[in-house]
């Protein structure tokens, strides 16, 4: 395995997730308690996890869980689902089963920073920096010239971390038919899949779209379960699916099984988790929209398409840094500065933070704020 860099996103994390007393950045939505989840377990269910047997599970992931998440989709069966314990080894799984030495790929920014180190451990890659002026949206044409005689994988996050871009249907389409008339593969992170603003259509998964498509999907995001670390990529490419199996012999293994069991019983009440984070969302948007309209001296909002974060502009004179600093270190509110989604590819915005919006309580968030704005920048 190469030396990663630190991963700076996690290494902050590390330093204030549960030391801030308003995590403000959170990238998850509203989780629940073990009691929770297991009411929403029918009889079966219930006595199925009390009687569970504790010892190694496959390495693919349990084959009934394979069959919930398949029905996620609109063409995956079985053979096409294998389970990772979380995304994180998702990716990193997926780029050294589809990458070597010799091959680029095309990567967006800003990005989730593995999307980037991850590859650039492995072979040569380009990025296409996501525009601001054009709603975040990705540029074909950037992607299409950035296409090389080696380039092996395109690499997507949408809807996006940390923008809360989804990307246009017709955009969409325009990649998934760039990549066929290449040979590309297109590996999606999918993780926000399923948390909509305004009601917003949720776009088609690359691995129904794209016969060399694979779709990253986890519980940790939209359904609010991080602590299953529970993940999946879904591909139809069976011969990639196996490779990618044994790799995974030298990282976890196997899932843990009362976390697969779990994952069943939110995968079958995915309709109902769903649409009470999706509420929670619409009305957290609400608030912070609120909250920044009261403040638009110092910044600039935009409603996201989808997902639980989004990237609004700090017009202060002191920065983004300095401002985030000072209020996680002053009022116990955690955001996320713009140096943490910094790229070694191309530019990035110095002027932005990673807010939000999934999680219940947030009020308490947005008084401390704005009361530590009125202190400092009234």
């Amino acid at each position: 395995m190469p030396l990663l860099p630190d991963f700076k996103l996690e290494t902050h994390f590390s330093k204030w997730e549960f030391s801030a007393r308003y995590h403000m950045t959170a990238s998850d939505a509203q989780s629940m308690t073990m009691a929770e989840l297991l009411d929403m377990a029918t009889s079966e269910q219930r006595s199925a996890y009390d009687n569970l047997w504790l010892g190694y599970t496959e390495t693919f992931g349990d084959p009934a869980l394979r069959d919930i998440i398949a029905g996620l989709y609109q063409q995956m069966q079985r053979a096409d689902i294998l389970c990772f314990a979380g995304a994180e080894e998702g990716i990193y799984i997926a780029m050294h089963a589809l990458l070597d030495k010799g091959d680029h790929t095309i990567i967006v920014t800003p990005n989730y920073q593995s999307s980037e180190t991850i590859p650039l451990s492995i072979c040569d890659v380009s990025a296409v920096a996501l525009d601001p002026e054009d709603g975040w949206s990705l540029d074909i044409d950037a992607v299409s010239k950035a296409i090389r005689p080696n380039t092996k994988l395109i690499s997507i996050n949408f809807p996006h971390n940390p923008t809360g871009k989804v990307l246009e249907k017709e955009r969409f389409d325009a990649l998934v038919d760039l990549c066929r008339r290449h040979g590309i593969w297109l590996f999606s992170d999918e993780v926000y899949r399923g948390l909509t603003v305004d009601n917003k259509p949720v776009s088609q998964a690359a691995a129904d779209a794209y016969e060399r498509g694979l779709s990253l999907g986890v519980m940790s995001k939209a359904y609010g379960l991080p602590g299953l670390r529970i993940g999946w990529i879904a591909c139809r490419d069976h011969a990639l699916i196996s490779k990618m199996e044994r790799m995974k012999h030298y990282l976890s293994i196997c899932n843990s099984g009362p976390s697969e069991s779990l994952a069943k019983i939110g995968l079958l009440n995915a309709d109902r988790i769903l649409n009470r984070n999706n509420r929670l969302i619409a009305s957290n948007l609400g608030k912070l929209k609120a909250l920044f309209s009261e403040f638009e001296d110092l910044f600039e909002w935009y409603t996201p398409d989808g997902g639980c974060v989004c990237y609004p502009r700090y017009k202060g004179v002191d920065g983004v840094e300095t401002f985030t600093r000072n209020l996680v270190e002053q009022a116990g509110v955690l955001l996320l500065p713009a140096s943490l989604y910094r790229s070694e590819l191309t530019a990035t915005p110095d002027d932005r933070f990673r807010i939000g919006f999934g999680r219940a309580n947030i009020d308490e968030g947005i008084a401390a704020m704005r009361s530590h704005l009125l202190r400092n920048h009234s």
